[in-house]
Protein backbone atom coordinates (compact mmCIF):
# COMPACT_ATOMS: atom_id res chain seq x y z
CA UNK A 1 0.00 0.00 0.00
CA UNK A 2 1.36 3.11 -0.99
CA UNK A 3 -0.02 6.68 0.22
CA UNK A 4 -0.12 9.10 -2.45
CA UNK A 5 -1.80 12.20 -0.59
CA UNK A 6 -2.62 13.17 3.18
CA UNK A 7 -5.00 15.96 4.21
CA UNK A 8 -6.19 16.57 7.60
CA UNK A 9 -9.66 18.95 8.32
CA UNK A 10 -12.54 19.05 11.10
CA UNK A 11 -10.51 16.50 12.81
CA UNK A 12 -10.49 13.71 10.22
CA UNK A 13 -6.95 12.42 8.48
CA UNK A 14 -7.70 11.76 4.74
CA UNK A 15 -5.24 9.76 3.20
CA UNK A 16 -5.15 8.53 -0.57
CA UNK A 17 -3.78 5.28 -1.75
CA UNK A 18 -3.32 2.79 -3.97
CA UNK A 19 -2.33 -0.59 -3.91
CA UNK A 20 -1.12 -2.52 -7.55
CA UNK A 21 -3.60 -1.50 -9.27
CA UNK A 22 -6.37 -0.63 -6.73
CA UNK A 23 -6.91 3.14 -5.77
CA UNK A 24 -8.31 3.90 -2.20
CA UNK A 25 -9.30 6.45 0.61
CA UNK A 26 -8.46 5.74 4.36
CA UNK A 27 -10.26 8.14 6.74
CA UNK A 28 -9.28 8.53 10.25
CA UNK A 29 -9.36 10.59 13.74
CA UNK A 30 -6.57 12.95 13.65
CA UNK A 31 -6.68 12.00 17.57
CA UNK A 32 -5.75 8.52 16.38
CA UNK A 33 -7.53 5.11 15.90
CA UNK A 34 -5.36 2.24 17.29
CA UNK A 35 -7.52 -0.59 17.44
CA UNK A 36 -11.03 1.08 16.46
CA UNK A 37 -13.43 -0.37 14.06
CA UNK A 38 -12.67 -0.83 10.85
CA UNK A 39 -15.86 -0.31 8.16
CA UNK A 40 -15.36 -0.81 4.23
CA UNK A 41 -17.33 0.86 2.41
CA UNK A 42 -18.47 0.17 -0.99
CA UNK A 43 -19.72 2.99 -3.31
CA UNK A 44 -22.76 2.63 -5.96
CA UNK A 45 -22.06 1.71 -9.92
CA UNK A 46 -21.37 4.76 -11.75
CA UNK A 47 -19.58 6.83 -9.04
CA UNK A 48 -16.31 6.25 -7.07
CA UNK A 49 -14.92 6.21 -3.92
CA UNK A 50 -15.50 9.24 -3.09
CA UNK A 51 -18.61 10.36 -3.50
CA UNK A 52 -20.63 12.94 -1.82
CA UNK A 53 -22.92 10.85 -0.04
CA UNK A 54 -20.01 7.97 0.66
CA UNK A 55 -17.55 11.16 2.19
CA UNK A 56 -20.46 12.28 4.55
CA UNK A 57 -21.06 9.02 5.97
CA UNK A 58 -17.27 7.93 6.32
CA UNK A 59 -17.28 11.47 8.41
CA UNK A 60 -19.40 10.88 10.15
CA UNK A 61 -18.43 6.96 11.12
CA UNK A 62 -14.80 8.91 11.92
CA UNK A 63 -16.40 12.18 13.89
CA UNK A 64 -19.06 10.46 15.64
CA UNK A 65 -17.76 7.39 16.53
CA UNK A 66 -13.78 7.46 16.22
CA UNK A 67 -14.30 4.27 13.45
CA UNK A 68 -11.79 4.47 10.76
CA UNK A 69 -13.38 3.52 7.29
CA UNK A 70 -11.90 2.25 4.13
CA UNK A 71 -13.23 2.98 0.22
CA UNK A 72 -11.72 1.74 -2.79
CA UNK A 73 -12.92 1.88 -6.72
CA UNK A 74 -14.48 -0.73 -8.39
CA UNK A 75 -12.95 -2.01 -11.30
CA UNK A 76 -13.69 0.54 -14.40
CA UNK A 77 -15.04 3.18 -11.43
CA UNK A 78 -13.40 6.49 -10.10
CA UNK A 79 -10.03 6.45 -11.05
CA UNK A 80 -9.31 3.55 -12.87
CA UNK A 81 -10.04 3.23 -16.49
CA UNK A 82 -13.11 1.08 -18.00
CA UNK A 83 -12.13 -2.00 -20.81
CA UNK A 84 -13.73 -2.64 -23.18
CA UNK A 85 -16.03 -5.02 -21.70
CA UNK A 86 -16.96 -2.38 -19.11
CA UNK A 87 -17.19 0.32 -21.81
CA UNK A 88 -19.78 -2.06 -23.49
CA UNK A 89 -22.11 -2.80 -20.63
CA UNK A 90 -22.07 0.86 -20.01
CA UNK A 91 -23.32 1.65 -23.72
CA UNK A 92 -26.16 -0.61 -23.32
CA UNK A 93 -27.48 0.09 -19.71
CA UNK A 94 -27.06 4.10 -21.85
CA UNK A 95 -29.36 2.88 -24.44
CA UNK A 96 -31.77 1.04 -22.48
CA UNK A 97 -32.37 3.89 -20.55
CA UNK A 98 -32.74 6.20 -23.29
CA UNK A 99 -35.32 4.05 -24.81
CA UNK A 100 -37.26 3.76 -21.44
CA UNK A 101 -36.62 -0.35 -21.30
CA UNK A 102 -35.49 -1.90 -18.06
CA UNK A 103 -31.57 -2.11 -17.17
CA UNK A 104 -32.00 -5.11 -14.68
CA UNK A 105 -30.36 -7.41 -16.86
CA UNK A 106 -27.59 -5.83 -18.04
CA UNK A 107 -26.90 -4.47 -14.18
CA UNK A 108 -26.97 -8.38 -13.21
CA UNK A 109 -24.34 -9.44 -15.49
CA UNK A 110 -22.23 -5.90 -15.28
CA UNK A 111 -22.83 -6.45 -11.32
CA UNK A 112 -21.55 -9.94 -11.73
CA UNK A 113 -18.52 -9.46 -13.31
CA UNK A 114 -17.30 -6.47 -11.08
CA UNK A 115 -18.06 -8.15 -8.07
CA UNK A 116 -15.97 -11.31 -9.58
CA UNK A 117 -12.94 -9.26 -9.74
CA UNK A 118 -13.57 -6.35 -6.57
CA UNK A 119 -13.62 -9.19 -4.03
CA UNK A 120 -10.10 -10.18 -4.20
CA UNK A 121 -9.16 -6.71 -4.57
CA UNK A 122 -11.25 -6.25 -0.98
CA UNK A 123 -9.28 -9.19 0.25
CA UNK A 124 -6.33 -7.61 -0.77
CA UNK A 125 -6.97 -4.58 0.18
CA UNK A 126 -7.93 -5.58 4.03
CA UNK A 127 -4.37 -7.71 3.97
CA UNK A 128 -3.10 -4.22 3.82
CA UNK A 129 -5.06 -2.38 5.95
CA UNK A 130 -4.63 -4.98 8.90
CA UNK A 131 -0.48 -4.24 8.31
CA UNK A 132 -1.08 -0.80 9.48
CA UNK A 133 0.03 -0.28 13.08
CA UNK A 134 -2.56 2.09 13.41
CA UNK A 135 -5.57 -0.57 12.44
CA UNK A 136 -3.66 -3.68 13.01
CA UNK A 137 -5.30 -7.26 13.13
CA UNK A 138 -7.51 -7.08 15.82
CA UNK A 139 -9.44 -4.23 15.01
CA UNK A 140 -13.21 -5.98 13.86
CA UNK A 141 -14.49 -5.24 10.65
CA UNK A 142 -17.81 -4.43 9.33
CA UNK A 143 -18.95 -3.71 5.53
CA UNK A 144 -21.78 -0.90 4.14
CA UNK A 145 -22.75 -0.81 0.91
CA UNK A 146 -25.72 0.00 -1.69
CA UNK A 147 -26.22 -1.37 -4.99
CA UNK A 148 -23.04 -2.50 -6.53
CA UNK A 149 -21.92 -2.44 -3.04
CA UNK A 150 -24.18 -4.54 -1.98
CA UNK A 151 -23.87 -6.85 -4.93
CA UNK A 152 -19.77 -6.88 -3.98
CA UNK A 153 -20.32 -7.02 -0.06
CA UNK A 154 -22.81 -9.72 0.24
CA UNK A 155 -20.01 -11.87 -1.98
CA UNK A 156 -17.41 -10.22 -0.01
CA UNK A 157 -18.84 -11.51 3.25
CA UNK A 158 -19.90 -14.76 2.56
CA UNK A 159 -16.33 -15.70 1.63
CA UNK A 160 -14.67 -13.13 4.06
CA UNK A 161 -14.56 -14.01 7.35
CA UNK A 162 -12.71 -10.98 8.99
CA UNK A 163 -16.30 -8.98 8.51
CA UNK A 164 -18.32 -8.97 11.81
CA UNK A 165 -21.36 -7.00 10.68
CA UNK A 166 -22.58 -5.81 7.34
CA UNK A 167 -25.13 -3.25 5.95
CA UNK A 168 -26.52 -3.28 2.74
CA UNK A 169 -29.36 -1.30 0.96
CA UNK A 170 -31.07 -2.15 -2.77
CA UNK A 171 -29.71 -4.02 -4.66
CA UNK A 172 -30.43 -5.88 -8.21
CA UNK A 173 -30.91 -9.49 -6.99
CA UNK A 174 -29.46 -12.61 -9.15
CA UNK A 175 -28.91 -16.30 -8.13
CA UNK A 176 -25.22 -15.86 -7.18
CA UNK A 177 -26.49 -13.02 -4.11
CA UNK A 178 -28.92 -15.53 -3.17
CA UNK A 179 -26.42 -18.16 -2.71
CA UNK A 180 -24.20 -15.29 -1.50
CA UNK A 181 -26.83 -14.56 1.32
CA UNK A 182 -27.61 -17.93 2.57
CA UNK A 183 -23.57 -18.25 3.57
CA UNK A 184 -23.86 -15.05 5.18
CA UNK A 185 -24.13 -15.97 9.58
CA UNK A 186 -22.77 -12.48 11.05
CA UNK A 187 -25.04 -9.82 12.00
CA UNK A 188 -26.65 -7.71 8.74
CA UNK A 189 -29.32 -4.90 8.66
CA UNK A 190 -31.04 -4.13 5.31
CA UNK A 191 -32.59 -1.15 4.30
CA UNK A 192 -34.93 -1.02 1.31
CA UNK A 193 -37.03 1.59 -1.01
CA UNK A 194 -40.58 0.18 -0.44
CA UNK A 195 -41.75 2.66 -3.77
CA UNK A 196 -38.38 1.64 -5.59
CA UNK A 197 -39.61 2.52 -9.12
CA UNK A 198 -35.84 0.78 -10.62
CA UNK A 199 -35.31 -2.14 -7.89
CA UNK A 200 -38.34 -4.49 -7.90
CA UNK A 201 -39.23 -5.11 -4.17
CA UNK A 202 -40.04 -8.36 -3.91
CA UNK A 203 -36.64 -9.52 -4.89
CA UNK A 204 -35.22 -8.11 -1.92
CA UNK A 205 -37.17 -9.00 0.81
CA UNK A 206 -36.42 -12.46 -0.39
CA UNK A 207 -32.42 -11.81 0.04
CA UNK A 208 -33.34 -9.95 3.42
CA UNK A 209 -34.91 -13.47 3.95
CA UNK A 210 -32.03 -16.03 2.38
CA UNK A 211 -29.36 -14.54 4.62
CA UNK A 212 -28.36 -16.95 7.13
CA UNK A 213 -27.33 -14.45 10.08
CA UNK A 214 -28.84 -15.37 13.63
CA UNK A 215 -29.61 -11.90 13.59
CA UNK A 216 -30.63 -9.32 11.22
CA UNK A 217 -32.41 -6.17 10.93
CA UNK A 218 -34.86 -5.08 8.06
CA UNK A 219 -35.91 -1.00 7.38
CA UNK A 220 -38.77 -0.41 4.84
CA UNK A 221 -38.75 3.28 4.00
CA UNK A 222 -41.49 5.06 1.88
CA UNK A 223 -39.75 6.59 -1.11
CA UNK A 224 -38.20 6.42 -4.42
CA UNK A 225 -35.38 4.88 -4.98
CA UNK A 226 -32.24 6.88 -3.25
CA UNK A 227 -35.43 9.38 -2.14
CA UNK A 228 -36.18 7.20 0.65
CA UNK A 229 -38.22 9.62 3.64
CA UNK A 230 -37.42 9.39 7.44
CA UNK A 231 -34.04 7.39 6.58
CA UNK A 232 -32.13 7.95 9.87
CA UNK A 233 -28.03 8.06 8.97
CA UNK A 234 -27.20 7.01 12.13
CA UNK A 235 -29.05 3.74 11.61
CA UNK A 236 -26.00 2.02 10.54
CA UNK A 237 -23.84 3.67 12.87
CA UNK A 238 -25.97 2.66 16.08
CA UNK A 239 -25.61 -1.14 14.19
CA UNK A 240 -21.70 -1.02 13.69
CA UNK A 241 -21.57 0.32 17.48
CA UNK A 242 -23.13 -2.38 18.81
CA UNK A 243 -21.76 -5.07 17.09
CA UNK A 244 -18.12 -4.02 16.79
CA UNK A 245 -18.16 -1.36 19.55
Amino acid sequence: MHFISETSSDGIVERLFTLGDITGVLWSPESGSDGAPLILSGHTGGIHKKSPGLVANAHHLVTGYGYTVAAIDAPGHGDRPRDERDQRWVAEMMAARAAGESMARIITDYNMSLAERAVPEWQATIDALQALPEIGPEAPIGYGGVTLGVAIGLVLTAVEPRIKAATFGPVFVYEALAEAARKITVPVDFTLAWDDEEIARRPGLDLFDACASAEKTLHIHPGRHNRMVGLDPDTGARFFARHLG
